[in-house]
């Protein structure tokens, strides 16, 4: 589905971590951890093309479309508009920007929102939100969307225990769907409870495939305390 080559992610040049080489199998659900400053989400935003490579490439199945969940930070929350218009906006991939709205997609606006459990907010301002609301909203766009492949960046931060439940679960759903879903994550014990495959990056050191496999793994790298490349 989605197939990195000696991929290099970056800013102004200059490379945040060792080249990824691999692959995303249709249908995959995968984790991608790492420390700070080590170019996770960077390296989701070069996938979907946010973000130029500084080297190699990404291959990605030919008409598969893609979907993008950005971090609740990288977002104004203060622009006037409502969560209905929001969750409509995963409706623009089919329709276009300014083509006015269908039944059928009034109905799967609807949907998403009772599937996320806030269909009561639906004329609520987005600044009216609280950051565990705000996400349910962004992830019912995800839903309108209905996209093959979604990247996730860090989904579960700043939300609450009740929401976070409610989003993993939706996550595997989406994953029995057949989505190909990839997400940065921080907690380790959500990855290995939920999470078949993992990709975790540092600066010098890749691990990449089965999630009990790449823990073992990072943790042998962390006893040793050397660098070693495994995959």
């Amino acid at each position: 589905m989605i197939k990195l080559r000696n991929l290099v992610v970056g800013y102004l040049g200059q490379g945040l971590a060792e080249p990824v080489t691999g692959s995303f199998s249709e249908g995959s659900l995968t984790a991608i951890m790492g420390e700070n400053g080590t170019g996770k989400s960077t390296l989701l935003k070069t996938i979907c093309g946010i973000q130029p490579a500084i080297g190699g490439d990404v291959e990605i199945k030919q008409c598969a479309r893609m979907s993008w969940l950005p971090q609740q930070a990288e977002i104004d929350r203060s622009f006037p508009i409502t969560v209905f218009d929001v969750v409509a906006m995963g409706c623009w991939p089919d329709n276009g920007i300014i083509s006015s709205l269908k039944s059928k997609d009034i109905d799967n606006i609807y949907s998403a929102l009772d599937e996320v459990g806030i269909t009561d907010l639906v004329d609520y301002n987005v600044s009216q939100l609280s950051g565990g609301q705000f996400q349910r909203m962004l992830f019912a766009r995800l839903l309108v969307q209905n996209a093959e492949i979604m990247l996730m960046d860090e989904p579960f931060t700043g939300i609450d225990s009740q929401t976070q439940n409610t989003l993993i679960r939706l996550i595997c759903q989406l994953h029995e769907r057949g989505k190909t879903i990839i997400a940065v994550l921080h907690n380790p014990e959500m990855v290995t409870d939920f999470f078949p495959e993992t990709l975790a990056i540092n600066n010098s050191c890749i691990h990449w495939g089965n999630t009990h496999e790449v823990m073992s793994q990072c943790q042998l790298f962390h006893q040793q305390g050397h660098i070693a490349r495994f995959g």
